[in-house]
C-alpha cells in the first residue's frame, strides 16, 4: 500500500474514533429538552409554553459559553502533542476553575432578572409564571453545565470522546426517570421537571470532576486554582465568545426577519433552522475530532501532518456534506408531514429545504475549517471572520422584508451567510498564518 493511502487510512480512523461519539454526545444534550417537553407538555398548553419560553432563555445563557470546551480541547491538545500530559491536565484544570466563576455571576443574573427575561420574550399572563418557576430553579444548575462544557474541553483535548458520550447518555437516562418521578410522581408539575435536571446536570458534572480529578493525581498535576493559568483560559476563550455571538447574532436576526413575514412563515422557518441545527450536529462532530487533533500535531510541531490531516478532514466534511444534502432532498416526502398539517407550512418548508440542501457541502467544509482553526487556537480570526461574516449577512436579511421578499429570500440570505463563512475560512487555512507549533500558542 502507498504510503499516501496508508496516512489517509490512519486519518480516518483517528477522524472516526473522535467524531462518531462526539456526535453521539451532542445529539445527547439536547435530548434534555425534548423529555423535558414530552413529559410537560402533559400538564397542560400554559406549562408547556412556559417550558419554551425558559429552554429559550437557558439555552442562550448557556450556549455563549460553549467557548470554554472549544478553547480547552486546543490547549490541552497541544500540551497532548508537545508530550506533557501534566501540563495538559493541569491546563484543563484551569478551565474548569474559570468555568465555575463565570457561573457564579451567570447565576447571580438569571435568578433575579428571570420574569424580565421571560417577559421580553413575550410570555402570555398564563404562561409567565411557570417559565419563571423552571427558569430561577434551572438557573441552579448552570454551574454544572458549564463545568460539562469545560471538561468535555479537557477530554476531548486527551483524545477520549467516548467518555462524553458515556456520561451524556447516563445523564439523559437520570433526566428522564427523574422529570419522570418528580412531575408526576411527586406531583411537583414544572418545578419538579426543573429539578430533575439540575440533579441530572449536578450529576453528570460530578462524574466529570472525579475522572479529571483521577487525572489530575495520576498525572500529579495541583487541584487548586491558578490564577495565571485561569487568566490565560480567560483570555484564550474571549475571541471565540464574540464567535459564538456573532453566529447567534446571525440566528437571532433570521428569526426577527421571519416572524415579520407572517405566522405561516415563521411556523415553516423555525422547522427549516431545527433541521439546519440537527445537520449541523453531524458536521459539528467532524470539526471536534479536528480541533483534538490539529491541536495534538501542532503541539508536536508536525505542520506536514497538520496539513494532511486537514486536507482530509475538509474532504470528509465535503463528502458528508453531500450525503446529507442528498438526505435531505430525496427523503421530504417522508418528513415533512411530521412537522405540520397546513399544507402551505409544508410548501414553504419544502422549498426552503431546497435551499438548505445546496449549501450543505459548502457548510460540511465550513465546520470543518471552523474546528481546525480552533485546533489552531486561531481565535482572533475566527472573531473577525464571525463579525465580518455577520456584517455581510444582517443587511441582506433585513433588506428582505423591505424589497417584498419572502422566506425563500431569507433563505437565500443565510446560504450568503454560509458562503461568507466559507470564504474568510478558506482565505485564511490558505495563508498558513494559523500554522503556529508547540505546547502553548505564543
Amino acid at each position: 500500500m502507498k504510503p499516501a493511502a496508508v496516512t489517509r487510512r490512519r486519518h480516518d480512523r483517528e477522524i472516526l474514533a473522535l467524531a462518531v461519539p462526539a456526535f453521539g454526545a451532542l445529539v445527547a444534550e439536547p435530548l434534555f429538552l425534548m423529555a423535558d417537553s414530552a413529559i410537560v407538555g402533559h400538564l397542560g398548553t400554559a406549562q408547556l409554553a412556559g417550558l419554551g419560553i425558559a429552554g429559550a432563555v437557558l439555552s442562550t445563557v448557556t450556549g455563549v459559553f460553549v467557548f470554554l470546551a472549544y478553547a480547552t480541547t486546543a490547549a490541552v491538545a497541544r500540551r497532548i502533542g508537545a508530550g506533557d500530559r501534566r501540563a495538559a491536565v493541569q491546563q484543563g484544570i484551569d478551565g474548569i476553575w474559570l468555568a465555575l466563576l463565570l457561573s457564579v455571576g451567570v447565576v447571580a443574573l438569571t435568578v433575579p432578572f428571570a420574569p424580565l427575561a421571560v417577559d421580553l420574550l413575550g410570555a402570555s399572563p398564563t404562561a409567565a409564571p411557570y417559565a419563571v418557576s423552571y427558569l430561577r430553579i434551572s438557573a441552579l444548575g448552570i454551574p454544572a453545565v458549564l463545568l460539562v462544557l469545560a471538561a468535555t474541553g479537557v477530554l476531548r483535548g486527551l483524545q477520549d470522546t467516548r467518555t462524553p458520550l458515556r456520561v451524556a447518555i447516563a445523564g439523559f437516562t437520570a433526566n428522564l426517570l427523574l422529570n419522570l418521578a418528580l412531575v408526576y410522581g411527586a406531583g411537583l408539575g414544572v418545578a419538579g421537571s426543573a429539578w430533575g435536571t439540575v440533579l441530572a446536570q449536578t450529576g453528570m458534572a460530578a462524574v466529570y470532576v472525579l475522572v479529571v480529578v483521577r487525572g489530575a493525581r495520576r498525572e500529579g498535576a495541583g487541584l487548586r486554582p491558578d490564577l495565571p493559568g485561569i487568566r490565560a483560559c480567560a483570555r484564550a476563550g474571549g475571541p471565540l465568545l464574540v464567535r459564538t455571538l456573532s453566529l447567534r447574532g446571525v440566528l437571532m436576526v433570521a428569526t426577527a426577519v421571519a416572524a415579520t413575514l407572517g405566522d405561516v412563515q415563521v411556523a415553516a422557518h423555525q422547522i427549516a433552522m431545527t433541521i439546519w441545527v440537527f445537520l449541523a450536529f453531524v458536521l459539528d462532530a467532524i470539526a471536534i475530532a479536528g480541533q483534538a487533533i490539529i491541536g495534538r500535531y501542532l503541539g508536536a510541531a508536525d505542520v506536514p501532518g497538520t496539513r494532511a490531516a486537514t486536507r482530509r478532514m475538509i474532504e470528509w466534511g465535503l463528502l458528508v456534506g453531500v450525503l446529507l444534502g442528498l438526505l435531505l432532498v430525496l427523503t421530504r416526502p417522508l418528513y415533512v408531514p411530521l412537522f405540520s398539517a397546513d399544507p402551505v407550512v409544508r410548501q414553504q418548508l419544502s422549498d426552503v429545504l431546497l435551499l438548505v440542501a445546496l449549501t450543505e457541502p459548502v457548510a460540511g467544509v465550513v465546520f470543518v475549517l471552523d474546528g481546525v482553526l480552533m485546533g489552531a487556537g486561531d481565535g482572533r480570526y475566527l472573531a473577525w471572520a464571525g463579525l465580518g461574516t455577520f456584517a455581510v449577512f444582517a443587511p441582506v436579511a433585513l433588506l428582505v422584508p423591505a424589497l417584498g421578499g419572502g422566506l425563500a429570500a431569507l433563505w437565500w440570505a443565510m446560504n450568503l451567510f454560509m458562503l461568507s463563512r466559507a470564504a474568510f475560512l478558506c482565505l485564511r487555512v490558505r495563508t498558513g498564518h494559523w500554522l503556529v507549533t508547540g505546547a502553548v500558542r505564543a
